[in-house]
């Protein structure tokens, strides 16, 4: 038990060292990546969002969120967000059929248009189905976000990129989680002053 006790406490501490590095050193770029999302919906946009495994769990919370509401008491319309990780049928099969790199990269060729966000997860911040998607959309005239670790070619791509300067995964998707839940809330609270100020 003591021996289980020290991890528990050691890896919390860990994580908390994390996240506050992203606080010193992300803040600006976690502002700038909000900003990016919300003139997209103030145009009529719409996010786009991709990654794999845990970080398609991400996209799947993130775009529940938007279409939902992150702040309970705040009722606002939905917003626009789709997770490219949930269809399984299309994932199947294009992965079957063509191969799996291409998965994200087809999905923002059908669904991206000019103006619209595609936001990217990758611990690694070189994800290849995630790097083929954003390069599409950089041609496409969707702006790009990066969200991943500390190292990673996605950063040379995207207008924005949120680099947690960490190199152990668990402690980049813990803090990603912090990041993905501060881009929801601010914005809402640059679309959605007014029932903000409600809620004070």
């Amino acid at each position: 038990m003591k021996d289980a006790i020290t991890v528990v406490q050691q890896r919390l501490s860990e994580s908390n060292a994390v996240r506050q590095l992203v606080m010193e050193r992300c803040a600006s770029d976690i502002i700038e990546a909000a900003s990016l999302v919300t003139k997209a919906y103030r145009n009529g946009k719409k996010l786009l969002l991709c990654g794999n495994g845990g970080s398609a769990a991400d996209c799947q919370h993130m775009a529940a969120e938007f279409v939902s509401r992150l702040t309970k008491e705040v009722q606002r319309r939905a917003l626009p967000a789709v997770a490219l990780t949930t269809d399984s049928s299309f994932l199947t099969a294009f992965a079957n059929d063509c191969g799996y790199d291409g998965v994200f990269e087809r999905q923002v060729e059908a669904l991206g248009e000019s103006g619209d966000v595609l936001l990217g997860i990758s611990t690694s911040g070189s994800s290849k189905n995630v790097v083929q998607a954003m390069k599409l959309a950089k041609v496409k005239g969707l702006s790009c976000i990066a969200l991943m670790g500390e190292k990673g070619v996605m950063k040379d791509l995207a207008d924005v990129a949120i680099a947690v300067p960490s190199s152990h995964t668990q402690y980049i998707q813990e803090s990603h989680l912090s990041v993905e839940h501060l881009i929801c809330e601010l914005v809402e609270r640059e679309l959605f002053s007014d029932l903000y100020q409600r809620k004070a």
